[in-house]
C-alpha cells in the first residue's frame, strides 16, 4: 500500500530566511515535522540616489535578476519612487522560477531563464539570446559572487538592492532538534547559510548527525569545502525537488 504519509517520522530544519517557510505546510501535509531556524535573512539596501538608479534601469536592453530577494528590493524602490513596470523598456533574465513567479506577480515577462537555475550555467546559455552587445544591468544582492561580471562577454552594469545578514540566533534551536530528533534533514539553499551553520552548529557537533541537503552545486562545494557529505542535491534546484529527494530515502541511521 502506498505511504500517503512518506516524511513521517523525518524532521526538516530549513536554514533559509524566512520566505523558505512557504514549504512548511507542504512538509506538514506529508507527514514531516518542519523547523525553521533561519541563519540569514535579507534587509533592502535604501539609497539616496534609488530615483535615479531606477531611472537609469529603464534604460537597459536587459535587467538581470538571481534571487526572489532581489526582486523583493527592486519592487520596495518601485513602489516607493512609484516606477510602473512598463516604464521599463527592456527584456527580463532570470534564475529560478521561485524568481521568475515573483517578477510575474509584478507584471513583468520573463524571457529568458536558464536550463539550470544557477548563475554559472546562466552565463554559458544567455550570450545566445541576449543580441548584439546588450547593455545589461544585474540587479544584485550584497554577497552575489562575480560569476555574471566575470562569465559575460560584454559590460554588466550592478546594482545592490539588499544586503544578507546572518542570524547567530538559532543554535540552540537547531542543536536541540538535532539532540531530540532521530531523523533529521538540514537543507541549506546558499552559501552564506552553510557558513553560519559550519561556525554555530557543526563546529560544536560535526556535519554527521544529521542527513545535509543542498539547493545547487555552489552551495553543495561549500558544504564540501567544510568536510560535509551532501546526502541530498536534486537535479532541479529548488525546494520542493529536495522535499521530493527526502521523501525517497530511508531513515537516517
Amino acid at each position: 500500500m502506498q505511504n500517503n504519509l512518506p516524511l513521517k517520522g523525518k524532521t526538516i530544519v530549513l536554514t533559509g530566511t524566512s520566505k523558505t517557510a512557504t514549504i512548511v505546510d507542504d512538509i506538514t501535509a506529508l507527514g514531516g515535522h518542519a523547523v525553521i531556524a533561519p541563519l540569514i535573512e535579507t534587509c533592502e539596501r535604501l539609497g539616496s540616489n534609488d530615483a535615479e538608479q531606477l531611472k537609469k534601469a529603464c534604460q537597459f536592453d536587459w535587467i538581470i535578476f538571481t534571487s526572489q530577494n532581489a526582486v523583493d528590493a527592486f519592487a520596495s524602490k518601485m513602489q516607493q519612487h512609484q516606477f510602473r513596470v512598463d516604464n521599463f523598456r527592456g527584456k527580463i533574465a532570470s534564475i529560478g522560477t521561485k524568481t521568475t513567479s515573483a517578477l510575474e506577480k509584478l507584471g513583468f515577462e520573463v524571457s529568458f531563464m536558464p536550463s539550470v537555475f544557477s548563475a554559472d550555467i546562466f552565463v554559458k546559455e544567455f550570450p545566445a539570446v541576449a543580441g548584439s552587445c546588450p547593455s545589461c544591468l544585474f540587479i544584485r544582492g550584497e554577497k552575489a559572487k562575480s560569476t555574471l561580471k566575470d562569465g559575460l562577454p560584454f559590460d554588466l552594469v550592478e546594482w545592490t538592492v539588499y544586503e544578507t545578514v546572518e542570524r547567530h540566533d538559532q543554535t540552540s534551536v537547531i542543536m536541540n532538534c538535532i539532540h531530540h530528533q532521530q531523523d533529521v534533514t538540514v537543507i541549506f539553499a546558499s552559501p552564506s547559510a552553510v557558513d553560519v551553520y559550519a561556525k554555530d552548529v557543526a563546529s560544536q557537533i560535526g556535519w554527521q548527525a544529521t542527513r545535509i541537503a543542498a539547493i545547487g552545486h555552489i552551495t553543495e562545494a561549500a558544504l564540501e569545502q567544510y568536510g560535509a557529505t551532501v546526502d541530498i542535491m536534486p537535479s532541479v534546484y529548488t525546494m520542493q525537488a529536495v522535499i521530493e529527494e527526502i521523501m525517497k530515502v530511508g531513515d537516517k541511521s
